[in-house]
């Protein structure tokens, strides 16, 4: 099992130190986890729950467990470009525009669960790949420089306050 130590300030934006504090000194196992904990925390869930939103014009639990999936996806992506010394720059995405085109109300809790799982592995399969030089590899996505470790970081910090939402003010797992 690869270490990942948490990135430094200069190696992501300044807005993901938000979700970067959240995460421990060892960031893959962190993200390996989580990979337990959150499909654990998610799989109960009844359709009814699944489509609740705790305050008009918020996402509903659905909603959420999409964008997640979403926001990793073009987190590893960035990563796996990253790490194969690709210095194209990448776009940013809009997650508000995001998660309605997504549809994840009308899809079952259980196959998004699911979903967010094979996710997961395949981002910890991702990380596990790379020795630490590529690690440390930067790009740039959205007008600011990033490293591969700070997007594991980012993943992993997202995750965690996500969860925390969800657990706070969606009482999920309560």
């Amino acid at each position: 099992m690869p270490y990942i130590t948490k990135p430094d300030a200069d190696e992501h934006a300044p807005y993901y130190g938000t979700y970067i504090r959240l995460v421990g000194e060892d960031v893959f196992a962190q993200l390996e986890s989580q990979a337990r904990t959150t499909p654990q925390l998610l799989a109960g869930l009844s359709e009814d729950k699944g489509l609740h939103r705790y305050a008009p014009g918020k996402w509903s639990v659905k909603e959420v467990i999409g964008h997640l999936a979403d926001a990793e996806r073009v987190f590893a992506y960035r990563a796996l470009r990253f790490g194969r010394a690709d210095a194209t720059e990448l776009p940013g995405f809009d997650e508000n525009a995001w998660v309605p085109a997504g549809g994840f109300d009308r899809r079952p809790v259980r196959e998004m669960v699911g979903e967010f799982a094979a996710i997961r592995a395949a981002s910890l399969a991702l990380f596990q790949s790379f020795d630490s030089d590529a690690l440390l590899r930067r790009g740039t996505a959205s007008g600011h420089p990033f490293s591969v470790r700070a997007l594991a970081a980012i993943i992993a910090g997202h995750e965690a306050h996500h969860v925390a939402l969800l657990r706070e003010r969606y009482s999920v797992g309560n």
